[in-house]
C-alpha cells in the first residue's frame, strides 16, 4: 500500500508518494533515481498512468536527503521517464509539505537529483522556486521538420533539457491543442533522428512553442510538450528557467525584471532571474497549488492493469 498527496500546481497533476515506495538505498540523489529509472519502472508508471493515475500527472518520491539542511529530497517522474527536476511538482511539493505540517511559512531547501532548490512559502498555497542555475546551450539551431517545415529553436537547460521555438509554428491556441502536440512530436523525433542533444549528450525531452499573450499583463504564451507526450497544463517551471536563461542572453529581460507567463490554459507562473555564474540565471518562479487528495493505492496482484495501461 502506497500513501500518497495529490496537488495541482496552475492546473498541473502532482502525486507526492509519502510511505511505501521501494528501497533506493543510500548515496547521490542521482545514483538513486537512476536506480528507480532502471530498476522500477513499473512501479512508477503505475502511479501517474490510467487506471491508478492521469494524463499529465507527475509523481513525487519522497526520500531521505544527503544534505542535512534540506527539508526532504525528492525524485521526479512521468509516465514516460525519471527527469531530474519539476518546477510545479516542487511548487506542488511545498503545499503538500505545508499541508501535512511538515513547513511553514518562509524559505526551506529541497534536495533533487540535479542539485538543491530553495523554496519560500508566502502561505499554504503560494511558493516560489529558486531554481539551479539555468542556460542557454545552442542559439538558433535550424531544423527542417518534415510536414512542418523550418522550425528555429534554442537549446537550454532549466533542471531538464528544452528545445525552445519563439516563433510557434501552430498558434498556441487552446483550439490547437492536438496539433501543436503532433508538432511538438515531430520536432522532438526529428531532434532524436539528427542526435541533436544537450551539453555532455544531455537528452532533450520537452519542446515548448511560444506565442502572444491571450492577457493584457502576459509576457507570452506557451504550448509545452512533456517527454510522456502529454501537455503540461502550467507554463512549466523548468522550462520557464530555461526561457528566462534564453530571455537574459538576448538581453530580453533585466535582472530583478518580473514577467508573468501564461500557460495553454490560461494559468500562470510570475517570473524572474538574478545573474549566475558564466552566464548563467538564477530562476525564480512563483504560482499557486492546491492539495486535492489524500489516498492510500492498492495494488492487487491479480489485476492485469495494476502496472498502468500501456498503448
Amino acid at each position: 500500500m502506497l500513501k500518497v498527496v495529490d496537488s495541482h500546481t496552475e492546473g498541473e497533476p502532482t502525486r507526492v508518494v509519502l510511505e511505501g515506495g521501494p528501497d533506493l538505498g543510500s548515496g547521490p540523489l542521482s545514483e538513486r533515481a537512476q536506480r528507480l529509472a532502471t530498476e522500477h519502472t513499473d512501479f512508477y508508471r503505475s502511479l501517474v498512468v490510467e487506471p491508478y493515475g492521469q494524463e499529465a500527472m507527475v509523481g513525487a518520491l519522497l526520500v531521505e536527503p544527503t544534505d542535512p539542511s534540506c527539508v526532504t529530497g525528492v525524485i521526479y517522474f512521468d509516465a514516460a521517464a525519471v527527469i531530474g527536476m519539476c518546477g510545479h511538482g516542487t511548487i506542488g511539493l511545498a503545499a503538500t509539505l505545508a499541508h501535512l505540517g511538515k513547513i511553514g511559512v518562509g524559505r526551506h531547501r529541497i534536495e533533487t537529483p540535479v542539485g538543491v532548490v530553495e523554496v519560500t512559502l508566502t502561505d499554504c498555497n503560494t511558493v516560489t522556486v529558486q531554481n539551479i542555475e539555468s542556460y542557454r546551450f545552442k542559439q538558433g539551431v535550424e531544423l527542417e521538420v518534415e510536414g512542418v517545415g523550418k522550425v528555429i529553436g534554442d537549446i537550454a537547460y532549466g533542471g531538464n533539457w528544452f528545445f525552445i521555438v519563439d516563433d510557434s509554428p501552430v498558434p498556441v491556441l487552446p483550439s490547437n491543442l492536438r496539433t501543436l502536440t503532433e508538432v511538438g512530436i515531430k520536432v522532438r523525433e526529428h531532434l532524436y533522428a539528427q542526435a541533436i542533444e544537450g551539453e555532455h549528450g544531455g537528452v532533450i525531452d520537452h519542446i515548448i512553442f511560444y506565442g502572444p499573450a491571450l492577457n493584457a499583463h502576459g509576457h507570452s504564451r506557451n504550448f509545452v510538450l512533456c517527454p510522456d507526450n502529454a501537455y503540461d497544463r502550467s507554463p512549466c517551471g523548468t522550462g520557464s528557467s530555461a526561457r528566462l536563461a534564453c530571455l537574459a542572453a538576448d538581453q530580453r529581460l533585466a535582472p530583478g525584471e518580473d514577467i508573468y507567463q501564461e500557460s495553454t490554459i490560461g494559468s500562470g507562473y510570475t517570473l524572474s532571474y538574478q545573474p549566475g555564474h558564466s552566464g548563467r540565471v538564477i530562476p525564480s518562479i512563483t504560482g499557486q497549488a492546491f492539495v486535492t487528495r489524500e489516498a492510500n493505492i492498492l495494488s492487487h496482484p491479480s489485476d492485469p492493469l495494476r502496472h498502468g495501461v500501456s498503448l
